[in-house]
């Protein structure tokens, strides 16, 4: 914490406190710049809650390029009360209160991240380029120094799986912006590819669950020819479209996902048809509940669109592994890759910056609690543990991307983890 910064905010957070209710905070909000706010509904034991409009250059660098409105959530519990930054990785339509709000009983700011939702730039000043890590948390950054104008406690950053990401990038650019970061479900993809995915996915559950997977992908791709009339009219009623890739396409690389979202979803091994007996519906069906093909069709393509350019330009991300399906596959490329990126990521990727992010969660990340889940797939490119640092990791068994988290420790780990951030906070 820079405790010069606060120590001359204190005179006014002292009148904010002295104010009282809603309309005191209303006016505490007006009188901020490049803010403007307008009330939604309040959360249970909230005091208030606003949608903010944040206004932030496209550029931090250079403001003169143009700035675009950045969609905040703020629920307030008190001018005395900690708060927790939300970093989203992707948009973010109403409010929610996250976990660790909760379990600290603190105010919090949701912040969707830019490019995503309604943090888009004008046609007229929108440029992909501006769409990096370095400026995205350099929005976080404004929002924390003029909400931390109100909150003078202690902050603590949280966000989940791409939003949890985000969460350590913040701290690595920022690290005296919050005193403690809880990342959940985070992976640090260190190539365009990242090739521990593979390695994770061809050792993951059992033998025999994974022969069951790889049963499935074969039947799915043998009978292509009956399902494909079946998608054709399930995704037709569905008003959905696919000219960015064709249905066909889409159907492959559905069947090469498959397994990857099996584990990251923790879907279960005894459910899995057996393709001896199953019919072509069924198997189908079953296709469609695990991966589906919404993400391939136009719609989904479009509203990702900011996620694949991250991926592609600086993030990293995954590919496929297609030699057991080489004489089945017949609309993939060669090489066929998990992102979908608007033209130019690609040739724009560069692994420096999530290198140097990399090494320093392994030397300098300190005062950071790390969440996984042991058969999420995510966790293959998860931060893996290092004693050089003053950090907590838990990796929970059998847990999976969507049900890793705190309230599913044992208490005994549990209390290890607040003992701890409460000696965090204190420092």
């Amino acid at each position: 914490m820079n405790k010069l910064f606060y120590l001359f905010l204190i005179p006014c957070v002292g009148y904010f406190s002295a104010l009282s209710g809603q309309n005191a905070l209303e006016q505490i909000l007006f009188e901020l710049p490049d803010i403007s706010f307008e009330v939604i509904e309040t959360p249970a034991n909230y005091q208030a809650a606003y949608e903010l409009k944040v206004k932030q250059p496209l550029d931090h660098e250079d403001p003169s390029k143009g700035y675009f409105y950045q969609r905040v959530y703020l629920s307030h519990q008190g001018f005395n009360a900690p708060t927790v930054l939300v970093t989203e990785g992707y948009e973010r339509e109403k409010n929610v209160i996250y976990e660790l709000t909760n379990m600290i009983g603190a105010n919090q700011v949701i912040v969707e991240h830019r490019f995503f939702g309604e943090s888009v730039p004008e046609a007229s000043v929108f440029d992909w380029h501006y769409l990096n890590l370095k400026q995205a948390t350099a929005d976080l950054h404004h929002i924390r120094q003029l909400l931390g104008q109100i909150y003078s406690d202690d902050w603590v950053s949280t966000g989940i799986s791409k939003g949890g990401q985000t969460t350590i990038f913040y701290r690595y650019f920022y690290p005296q912006d919050v005193e403690v970061s809880v990342p959940y479900v985070a992976p640090l993809n260190l190539q365009y590819a990242d090739p521990r995915i593979y390695a994770f996915l061809d050792t993951i559950g059992s033998d025999a669950c994974r022969k069951a997977i790889r049963d499935v992908q074969m039947r799915l791709l043998k009978d292509r020819d009956k399902i494909l009339p079946l998608l054709k009219w399930y995704y037709k009623g569905a008003e959905a479209s696919f000219t960015y890739m064709s249905l066909e396409t889409a159907f492959e690389y559905a069947v090469l996902e498959y397994p990857f979202s099996f584990w990251q979803l923790g879907y279960d091994c005894e459910k899995i048809p057996d393709t001896k007996k199953a019919s072509l519906e069924e198997m189908t069906d079953y296709l469609l509940s695990v991966v589906g093909l919404d993400f391939y069709a136009d719609q989904g393509i479009k509203q990702y669109a900011p996620h694949y350019w991250q991926a592609s330009s600086e993030m990293g991300y995954y590919g496929y592994e297609t030699e057991d399906f080489k004489d089945l596959l017949k609309a993939l490329p060669a090489e066929p890759h998990a992102s979908f990126a608007p033209e130019g990521a690609k040739e724009l990727f560069n692994d420096r910056l999530i290198k140097a992010v990399f090494d320093w969660t392994q030397t300098k990340g300190n005062e950071m609690i790390y969440i996984y889940g042991a058969i999420d797939t995510w966790t293959a490119t998860g931060v893996p543990p290092s004693n050089r640092v003053n950090a907590l990791w838990y990796i929970m068994d059998g847990r999976d991307h969507r049900n890793a988290r705190i309230k599913n420790l044992s208490a005994q780990e549990q209390d290890q983890l607040f003992d701890q951030m409460n000696k965090w906070l204190k420092d």
